[in-house]
């Protein structure tokens, strides 16, 4: 593949300590987190600029399941218990993985490499506690069992910062409580055939700061339930690569006063079921390889959910073809799909990409490609929804060289990235529209190196996000970020120093009408964690983050959390 991409292992996840999924992609090339306090907060993810929205979120493969009217992946509700593996792709992909994939993807995958029981348990600032147990279990020879369970809570802190809450202020906690279960089943009926079985589901709470009306029941508590079962079959031959998945997922997302309860008629329900098959293929062919697939999914909502009334369902239905081919010092790279859907009909995207191996060890990359943002059953049919949207489309550029120079791996690209149609909403009509258009260019840099001991990761991102029609910078995106991991051993202990500089970013002020842009002033984050292995089987782990008690915001008038401790162990057998 000639596009940026980056995985991160468990064992990475282990080593920086991370208690959520935003805390591992914060620190990946061109992410950009938001998020309305801490843990369990409303977050967002913007990957070079480009909205939330336009981020494509799979797990082992299958799109995650959105309710709500953003149709963006709130990622703060995902138990990082369930992560061993994330790959992430940077740029358009939409012409593989249809609607979303704009900014990128990001795959989280749920599935254990390795055998064994693990328990693991940790406190920390706030209230913080998480137990876990986990194992794999082999039967037979054929056969493998996988089970997880996780508790995690914090009281957490009063989110905002001077009680911005309307009429009345929330001077409390706002704590964060996830209980999780999993569960897999995997099975080998030969050398090349394989088959699969796996379940998980979540129960979440969140308590917020909401907006106060008098005589109104007070909406600051959230509960997600959300569960997924998918069910597959491999052929993994020497040539040929095929897998056939089905999958179906059912979330119900409430907001509700406690005092009345989430049944009560004051309180909001999104709910949203989703089916998806998808059937893909892969052939090697000469020194590269073809691949084709197809995908069919349905998405339903429940009628009289918060934001739409009745019920309504959305079909798609992708096929694709890629293909990568290497010639002599030349690697070409192809996709094009075409999706059609029962809103607003057939849509085409593709891509394509180029790569020049101009000296060895060093190479030139060009790649263009089109993707789109299909609009969700809430813009569509709730109260403010327009069934008439269509979807947003962009298309980009990209220019790379990447190399490796004494020691060091390194890529430099700049990218343009022109998004039309844009859905937006009209605080005079009530309704939601396309009418906005962005342009977005950026600079990415990253370099990884080991100096003796010492393992370096950095990268640096420039993003300018305007809005191409008022000239004005799209909201909640650092201009310039600058990351930096640095790992070593030293007498058994294992450090790690994580750096982070979160440039300058623009936000509004929603605390009165008329709404006023502001400014938010850059940061730079340390973190610092270790680890030392008791015994072969016990490792206790530290981690103090934000070291220096930084004030900051990445939301306008949401606090941080400022400095906090953990302290975990894990033994496994």
């Amino acid at each position: 593949m000639l596009a940026p991409t980056t995985v991160v292992t468990r064992q990475d996840i282990d080593r920086w300590q991370s208690t959520s999924v935003n805390d591992v992609l914060r620190r990946l090339p061109g992410v950009d987190i938001t998020q309305n306090g801490g843990s369990g907060q409303l977050s967002s993810i913007f990957i070079r600029g480009t909205n939330a929205s336009h981020v494509l979120v799979l797990i082992d493969g299958v799109r995650l399941n959105l309710a709500g009217v953003s149709g963006s992946a709130d990622l703060s509700q995902f138990p990082i218990a369930l992560v061993q593996r994330v790959e992430y792709i940077r740029g358009p992909r939409s012409a593989v993985y249809g609607s979303d994939a704009i900014g990128g993807v990001v795959n989280i995958i749920t599935t254990r490499d390795e055998p064994g029981t693990e328990i693991s348990a940790g406190w920390g600032s706030n209230s913080y506690q998480n137990y876990d147990v986990s194992t794999q279990q082999q039967l037979g020879d054929k056969t493998r069992v996988t089970l997880l369970g996780d508790y995690a809570h914090t009281h957490g802190y009063d989110v905002v910062a001077y009680g911005n809450t309307g009429t009345q202020a929330q001077t409390d906690n706002d704590g964060f409580l996830s209980k999780t279960l999993y569960g897999a089943l995997e099975h080998n009926f030969t050398d090349a055939w394989s088959g699969f079985v796996r379940g998980y589901g979540y129960d979440n709470r969140t308590n917020y700061d909401a907006y106060y009306s008098p005589g109104s029941p007070l909406l600051d508590t959230r509960k997600l339930y959300s569960q997924s079962w998918d069910a597959g079959l491999r052929y993994n031959g020497e040539l040929i690569k095929s897998q056939l998945i089905t999958s179906y997922s059912h979330s119900k997302d409430y907001n509700y006063d406690p005092h009345f309860g989430r049944y009560d008629s004051s309180a909001t329900l999104d709910e949203m079921k989703q089916y998806t098959v998808q059937w893909a293929n892969n052939v090697i062919v000469g020194h590269g390889s073809i691949g084709a697939g197809v995908d069919w999914q349905k998405q339903t909502t429940t009628p009289g959910t918060g934001y739409v009334e009745n019920g309504y369902d959305q079909r798609n239905t992708g096929i694709y073809l890629t293909g990568l081919q290497q010639v002599g010092d030349f690697t070409f790279e192809g996709a094009a799909r075409s999706d059609d859907n029962s809103q607003f009909g057939r849509h085409g995207t593709w891509q394509t990409s180029a790569g020049w191996e101009f000296i060895e060890g060093y190479r030139f990359i060009a790649s263009y490609g089109t993707s789109y943002k299909a609009p969700n059953l809430g813009q569509l049919y709730g109260f403010y929804g327009n069934p008439n949207l269509d979807p947003e489309k962009s298309k980009q550029w990209e220019g790379a060289f990447e190399g490796l120079t004494a020691g060091v791996n390194w890529r430099i690209s700049g990218y343009r990235n022109d998004v039309s149609d844009l859905i937006d909403y009209d605080d005079h009509t009530l309704k939601y529209y396309n009418e906005g258009k962005a342009r977005i260019k950026g600079v990415e840099a990253t370099a990884n190196f080991d100096t003796g001991p010492l393992t370096h990761t950095v990268s640096y991102d420039y993003v300018d996000a305007r809005n191409a029609i008022t000239d004005t910078p799209l909201l909640r995106r650092a201009k310039q970020q600058v990351k930096y991991q640095l790992d070593w051993q030293l007498y058994d202990f294992d450090w790690g120093i994580t750096y982070q500089y979160l440039g300058t970013r623009y936000d509004k002020d929603y605390s009165s009408y008329p709404y006023q842009t502001v400014k938010m002033g850059g940061v730079s984050l340390w973190d610092l964690a270790v680890a030392y292995p008791v015994t072969s089987h016990l490792t206790v782990r530290g981690k103090i983050a934000n070291l220096f008690d930084k004030d900051y915001e990445t939301v306008y008038g949401y606090q941080t959390a400022g400095r906090e401790y953990t302290l975990s162990g894990s033994y496994t057998f």
